[in-house]
């Protein structure tokens, strides 16, 4: 499958990102633009909104809860399609530059973008992400690697 083809593809499992909850069709072809071979790892900062906002009306459930129910399915699917965590946790400030306000830091690791495709791919993960968008007011991922 080419790039073009799997854009295609992640954008009607994920959506658009125009509203920042996933990638944009622009983000989707940098990530998969990348060498197949090298190392990717996803600086992921979330700010949790206080009560989760689910598109088919589910309620009752915090942002921490939902996002919780994304965390209990996307870590074992991480761990599956070959990547891991380097850091979970709370976000305690800047020690440079402007300040900004998150919740939670996640920084994961993947051997090549095959496994980071594979994670996205994953079925059972892409039935939990709609836990992470109710769960998140907003969210930025930082891509680095080789």
């Amino acid at each position: 499958m080419n790039v073009n083809q799997q854009v295609t593809q992640f954008t009607s499992w994920y959506g658009s990102g125009s509203d920042g909850a996933c990638p944009t069709e622009n983000q989707w072809s940098q990530l998969l633009d990348r060498p197949a071979d090298h190392p990717v790892t996803l600086i992921n900062f979330f700010k949790l909104r206080p009560k989760a906002k689910y598109s088919e009306g589910q309620t009752g459930s915090t942002g921490q809860e939902a996002f919780s129910d994304y965390a209990s399915v996307s870590m074992p699917a991480m761990e599956r399609a070959g990547g891991n965590f380097l850091y979970v946790g709370p976000y305690q400030g800047m020690f440079m530059g402007e300040d900004e306000d998150w919740d939670l830091i996640a920084i994961g690791s993947y051997p090549n973008l095959d496994a980071l495709i594979a994670l996205y791919s994953d079925e059972t993960y892409r039935g939990a992400f709609h836990h992470r968008t109710a769960a998140c007011e907003r969210q930025k991922v930082l891509v680095c690697g080789d």
